[in-house]
């Protein structure tokens, strides 16, 4: 998933998720010089914020 993605999927805007992705520990890879995110390891972790 790209920061677009993952920033609808949470309902936040693109520039927090830029801005807390380190300290939040949103499951991103760099790819290149992209962020990209797994779904299955964002769903995991939206998971573990719930709990």
């Amino acid at each position: 998933m790209t920061v677009d993605e993952v920033a609808n999927y949470l309902n936040r805007p693109k520039s927090w998720v830029y801005a807390n992705w380190r300290e939040a520990g949103i499951p991103f890879r760099r790819v290149g010089q992209a962020l990209r995110c797994r779904p299955k390891d964002l769903e995991a972790w939206v998971d573990r914020q719930a709990a």
